[in-house]
């Protein structure tokens, strides 16, 4: 049987720059890898910040675009039945950050997926730099996204003092109580909160072994694609400096509604570059390729605000 691993977490929580480490490092241990994509909306940024892991060892699809729960779940149906077929030892699935993961659970419940697929781990990536209070949607989804975990895995350790990583712990379990689950996280059991680059092997084993727990908890329902906004800006006029500047007053602007994460591409004159952005922190870094992009996602999101902050920026 093929195993498959899930790695989830909130949006902008750094679910990509983990798989990619992580996808390395399977692949030097021999590991043939597929990568299962769902990003939210039409155009997945994340997928290209991934391109470069393409190779005999890797292979990365797509499951595109926001749609209803039964469309969702027949597409990553037909995706998983497509993969079983193509001998890799590993799935690694990596939904958008508003996943309703009872989905992926029941996808792998039917014949004949149930077959030819084990459920490995899953692992949860948590912002150490989380808001310490989200929208009753999104702390539903912070709780369910990690209820499963076998761990958590914090990010941006390395920026954050080390209360803030507890206080975030914390946040975590409120929100698990809310949604009234069992499951609790421990910093010396089952979350793991220590800069990337500092990973040693024997981390990275521990999360490659950490499996998954059986967990309940009582659904909140709502429209995610109707809780969560998602507004595209192709091909934007802007240097680099201005998108920055732009970026930091949309998210300092309350008109424009609850921002929680910018990400895109731009091309400079030194090649493509690649931005993500959250309330706290704004990082850069070049990349092979790219799409001319800008993605705001947020609540109750302002179109008309957040393109007058674009417009301003490039007629100054």
């Amino acid at each position: 049987m093929v195993q498959v691993d899930l790695i989830t977490g909130f949006l902008g929580a750094g679910k990509t720059t983990f798989l990619r480490k992580y996808v390395r490092w399977l692949n030097a241990r021999g590991q043939r890898v597929c990568i299962l994509e769902n990003d939210f909306g039409a155009v997945n940024v994340d997928v290209m910040l991934l391109q470069d892991l393409l190779g005999d060892n890797c292979d990365i699809e797509t499951i595109s675009g926001g749609c209803d729960c039964d469309t969702h779940q027949r597409r990553m149906r037909t995706k998983l039945i497509s993969l079983a077929m193509q001998g890799f030892d590993r799935v690694l699935v990596e939904p958008s950050g508003i996943f309703d993961v009872d989905e992926f659970y029941d996808v792998l419940r039917d014949e004949p997926l149930d077959r030819w697929y084990t459920l490995g781990n899953v692992i949860a990536i948590v912002d150490a730099l989380l808001e310490p209070q989200l929208s009753p949607q999104g702390e539903y989804l912070l709780a369910s996204e990690a209820a499963s975990a076998g761990m958590v895995l914090m990010s941006r350790c390395q920026q954050a003092a080390p209360c803030q990583a507890d206080a975030t712990l914390a946040h975590l379990n409120r929100a698990l109580e809310v949604c009234h689950c069992a499951r609790r996280f421990a910093a010396d059991t089952d979350a793991l909160c220590k800069p990337w680059d500092a990973l040693t092997d024997a981390d990275m084993q521990r999360l490659d072994s950490c499996g998954h727990r059986q967990a309940s908890y009582v659904k909140l329902h709502f429209d995610e694609h109707e809780a969560f906004t998602s507004l595209y800006f192709m091909e934007l006029p802007l240097t680099l400096p201005a998108l920055q500047t732009a970026v930091q007053q949309i998210f300092a602007d309350p008109a424009c509604g609850h921002i929680l994460r910018i990400k895109g591409f731009l091309r400079t004159e030194d090649g493509w570059r690649e931005m993500n952005a959250t309330r706290d922190t704004l990082h850069v870094e070049a990349v092979p390729d790219g799409q001319e992009v800008v993605i705001v996602i947020g609540e109750g999101v302002n179109r008309a605000c957040v393109e007058r902050h674009l417009a301003a920026i490039h007629a100054g």
